[in-house]
């Protein structure tokens, strides 16, 4: 095993302020790159979680954090900003072993988290009550938004960092308090943001915990616990479903970003250079390995620049280097695990079956022995309606498509389940606005265009509600009308 200090070094779950021996045992954690074990970390049972979602009940029900003044809730937020950027080194050594972050994605994994936790420390002071502008009975009516209780935060291993400090920050800048439920692949991340609020923050015992389950029962305890009034949950849109239908009988508040099979549109008039190559393959394949539900995976093209834009995506993604994210000359790293490697493989030979040709990748590198690694892959001759183009694939598998008019692009841009992201790209700025407006998707960028803390989540199948900015808060938030006579 490779010693990181305290964030490998994980004693159990984080309950109530301590560190609790787990009840069902520990479970291996590996590196994707080496397929080696690095640690072991706390398996959470039925009764693990329990003690949890109890602790955060009782320190929202009769703890100082829901009742601090929301100034002295973002000091505390800001000392966790401050702490995870003194960390920062750390985190990034951590994030290279156990989900492959490479040093070409460290802001998104390291500093990004960071930065919004300082940003939630913000949110934390704007005012949670207003005068309300509305018609009606005399006196004055009062908007007040209060949070929800405690909520249930479920992770997924492709930005675990970046997702827990996401979660934790709005939710926390609300008022509220938080059980942590990182995924059973990359625990560790989940851990390390435990012992760096109670190391170095003034947060109070209860308000934050973390658990991390293996089993089904566990994990769904957390969507059925009584003592939960929210579930925030990303993750794969299947087992979103299934956490909205859990959390029904209850009627919990769930907010869910899940899937996404986005497209990004070239319009014919679009200038073709280097850098926009360069930036279509990152965010359409590259990224975390095309381990993104933000990726936009799908790339539309029209006729007269198709086999250009192919030919030159080809060589840009022939020259991707694939390897150990602590290697410095690495520009791609692994899939996450063995089970997910042979998912993404089993979905190119399906695309190949189905009259799909792959012009780039498609296949594990040679020369790699071991980790789980796919190369850079750059299908064409597909239709619209092809599984490819339809099913999320979380991999490195870019999938191109031809198109005619305008019109077109926005028919094929939104046949599919998803609905999270999207891009356009033109010269003319007016007539790729008007494209975007078309898309029925919860973001769009026009020529790379898009606000860091504006709301993400999408429609359709990825998702319910948004995370980010204010809306974000208010997200985490319950709103209440009182009516003031004059």
């Amino acid at each position: 095993m490779v010693d990181h200090g305290s964030f490998v070094d994980v004693q159990g779950n984080y309950i109530d302020g301590r560190w609790i021996p787990p009840q069902d045992g520990r479970y291996d954690v590996v590196d994707p790159s080496t397929e080696q074990v690095i640690a072991t970390a706390p398996d959470a049972g039925v009764a693990d979680v329990a003690s949890a979602v109890g602790a955060a009940r009782r320190a929202f029900d009769s703890g100082p954090w829901p009742r601090l003044d929301p100034a002295e809730r973002g000091r505390c937020l800001q000392q966790l900003s401050d702490a995870l950027l003194a960390r920062a080194d750390d985190l990034y050594r951590l994030a290279q072993q156990e989900w492959g972050c490479t040093a070409n994605e460290r802001l998104i994994h390291v500093e990004g988290p960071a930065f919004m936790a300082g940003h939630s420390a913000e949110l934390a002071s704007v005012p949670a009550e207003a005068p309300l502008d509305a018609w009606g009975a005399g006196g004055n009516t009062l908007l007040r938004y209060e949070p929800l209780g405690v909520v249930a935060a479920m992770t997924p291993w492709n930005f675990p960092h970046t997702l827990n400090v996401m979660k934790l920050g709005a939710a926390l800048a609300a008022g509220n308090t938080l059980v942590l439920k990182p995924s059973p692949l990359t625990p560790l991340a989940g851990f390390a943001l435990a012992r760096i609020i109670a190391e170095e923050t003034d947060i109070p015992h209860g308000v934050v915990n973390v658990v991390a389950p293996r089993g089904i029962a566990a994990s769904r305890a957390l969507t059925q616990d009584p003592g939960v009034d929210m579930v925030s949950f990303t993750g794969s849109s299947a087992v979103g479903r299934d956490v909205m239908a859990a959390a029904a009988a209850s009627m919990k508040r769930v907010l869910l970003e899940c899937g996404g099979k986005s497209a990004s549109i070239l319009v014919d008039d679009v200038e073709i250079t280097d850098a926009l190559l360069e930036r279509l393959l990152f965010e359409g394949c590259t990224l975390h390995a095309g381990q993104a539900c933000i990726l936009n995976s799908r790339l539309l093209v029209p006729d007269a620049i198709h086999d250009e834009v192919v030919d030159r995506l080809c060589a840009l993604a022939r020259a991707v280097v694939l390897g150990d994210p602590r290697d410095p000359d690495t520009t791609m790293g692994p899939l996450i695990s063995r089970e997910h490697l042979e998912r993404v493989e089993t979905f190119v030979a399906q695309a190949e079956s189905e009259g799909a040709t792959v012009r780039a990748g498609g296949r594990r590198p040679k020369d790699q022995f071991s980790g789980y690694f796919f190369e850079p892959t750059i299908l064409t001759d597909v239709t619209p309606d092809a599984a490819i183009a339809q099913e999320e694939v979380f991999g490195p598998v870019l999938t191109v498509l031809r198109y005619r008019t305008d019109d077109e692009a926005v028919v094929i841009a939104n046949d599919s389940p998803y609905g999270l992201g999207g891009a356009v790209w033109g010269t003319d700025v007016d007539r790729a606005l008007g494209l975007a407006r078309g898309m029925r998707t919860g973001q769009v960028s026009i020529n790379g265009t898009i606000a860091g803390d504006a709301p993400f989540g999408g429609f359709k199948q990825s998702g319910i509600g948004r995370e980010g900015g204010l809306l974000g808060l208010r997200g985490y938030m319950e709103p209440k009308v009182i009516g003031v006579p004059s």
